[in-house]
């Protein structure tokens, strides 16, 4: 094993894929000579140069239109748009092209494309650079969504997606970028979708976090566990859809209490959706009601102090977990 920062995994995903199938093309604003806007793809270009790596216009609509086409005549593209926020200008692209494709003709034509996108709050850049817009991918019908929160998943998952024959949507956290990890060193590993990962075991609550709400709730489960004896249990679904509904139920099942934490909106996102299912599903396991911790019902702010309320943090998920469990936020000792 290696430790790599995020973003080295990111680009050895990349590098990976780019030798072992010549249908493979980068295709981005900066992603060739400044090596991106993050540098996931420095080097990249200087390896497989321009007709691989390609410096786009600033056009997401045009940057995805071009994917689309790509990957329908045989080219396994992968679009990096600079933040997801960017996503709602090449809408009409992913949605009613990518996504439906398939469909439409009949299963003739796949569209084995890949998009990469950054998102995240805590770099003070406002509003329209800084939320998490899953949710709004999550709802369309054939797309994938892949919400890596490690860099070994980084890596796994992004290879996976590279060679699926669906469109994948490829959701990166801004704030991760940096995080370094364990990743293996063969070359070859990739991560099933539709695979939770447990990320912590318990018996008191489960804590389901999304992206990089998943360290969030590593660090509350970690506070829950050595201030007021609580036991979480931490799920990482990995990817959206698909979802690895089971693994979540399984541990709901086990401890018969739920926390869903997300950076999104709370109407309509990741956690509504995810709380509708457990109810649906495994009712009869809960003693008490799924609790959901979202980002705040505003635009994200300028302001450093307002943007940090803006999107949870430990104290919230550890609030809502002892509420979860019955206990007062200062009560002490395990919930028997």
């Amino acid at each position: 094993m290696s430790e790599l920062r995020y973003r080295e995994a990111l680009n050895a995903a990349l590098a990976e894929e780019l030798r072992r199938d010549e249908r493979v093309v980068l295709l981005g604003e900066d992603v060739g000579v400044f090596g991106g806007a993050f540098k996931v793809t420095e080097g990249l270009l200087e390896e497989f140069g321009e007709r691989r790596v390609r410096d786009t216009p600033i056009s997401e609509n045009t940057i995805v239109g071009m994917g689309v086409g790509a990957a329908m005549t045989g080219l396994r593209p992968v679009v990096e748009l600079m933040t997801i926020n960017f996503s709602l200008l090449a809408f009409d692209q992913i949605v009613n092209s990518a996504a439906h494709i398939r469909y439409m003709f009949g299963g003739q034509v796949s569209v084995p494309l890949t998009i990469r996108m950054p998102q995240g709050a805590g770099h003070q850049l406002g509003p329209t650079h800084s939320h998490c817009l899953e949710a709004m991918f999550l709802h369309v019908p054939g797309l994938l969504v892949a919400v890596p929160a490690t860099p070994a998943d980084a890596k796994g998952l992004l290879k996976t997606a590279i060679r699926d024959e669906n469109p994948v949507i490829f959701i990166e956290h801004e704030s991760l970028y940096g995080v370094r990890g364990e990743v293996p060193d063969e070359e070859d590993v990739t991560v099933d979708f539709g695979r939770a990962r447990v990320v912590r075991e318990g018996a008191d609550v489960t804590i389901v976090g999304v992206s990089r709400m998943v360290l969030t709730a590593e660090r509350a489960a970690a506070t829950l566990a050595a201030e007021h004896g609580v036991q979480a249990e931490v799920i990482d679904p990995r990817t959206l859809r698909p979802l690895d509904l089971e693994t979540i139920l399984t541990s709901v099942g086990n401890t018969n209490r739920c926390v869903i934490v997300e950076e999104g909106w709370p109407h309509g996102g990741v956690g509504a959706n995810l709380a509708t299912l457990i109810a649906e599903h495994a009712f009869d396991d809960l003693d008490a009601p799924v609790a959901r911790v979202s980002g705040a019902d505003v635009p994200m702010p300028y302001s450093k102090p307002l943007e940090d309320i803006a999107y949870p943090h430990e104290p919230q998920v550890v609030r809502a977990a002892l509420e979860t469990v019955g206990l007062a936020s200062g009560a002490q000792g395990s919930r028997g």
